[in-house]
C-alpha cells in the first residue's frame, strides 16, 4: 500500500488537513520535492496526492496531518512494508480497518 492509497482511503477527513512529510531515506526524486514543499507551512492533501501518484513507495517516511496547527493524523511507513497509523479521531481508524481487514491494533 502506498501513501497515495492511504490518502484516498481517508476520504473527506483527509481533505482539510495540511501535511508535513519527512523521509529517512530518499528513494525517488519526488521525495525531495514532497519534503521541500511540505516544510514550513505544509501542503494540502490534493497537492500531496498529486506528488505521490502514480506509485511512489516510501521507506521510513512520516506524514503528519494537521488541522489548524493541531496534529490530527500520523502516517508512518516503516521499511516500505507496513504502515503505522495514529489518529485523533477513532472513526478514521475504523474506516481504515474496514478497507484493510488485515490491519491490527498496536
Amino acid at each position: 500500500m502506498t501513501l497515495a492509497e492511504l490518502l484516498v482511503r481517508l476520504g473527506s477527513f483527509g481533505l482539510d488537513l495540511t501535511w508535513r512529510v519527512e523521509f529517512d531515506e530518499i528513494v525517488d526524486a519526488r521525495c525531495v520535492e514532497v519534503e521541500s514543499r511540505s516544510a514550513d507551512a505544509g501542503m494540502d492533501t490534493l497537492t500531496l496526492l498529486s506528488l505521490t501518484t502514480p506509485f511512489l513507495q516510501l521507506i521510513d517516511a512520516e506524514a503528519r496531518g494537521f488541522a489548524q496547527d493541531k496534529l490530527q493524523l500520523v502516517l508512518t511507513e516503516c521499511d516500505s512494508s507496513w504502515w503505522e497509523v495514529r489518529a485523533v479521531d477513532e472513526r478514521v481508524l475504523s474506516e481504515l480497518r474496514h478497507h484493510y481487514p488485515g490491519a491490527t491494533d498496536l
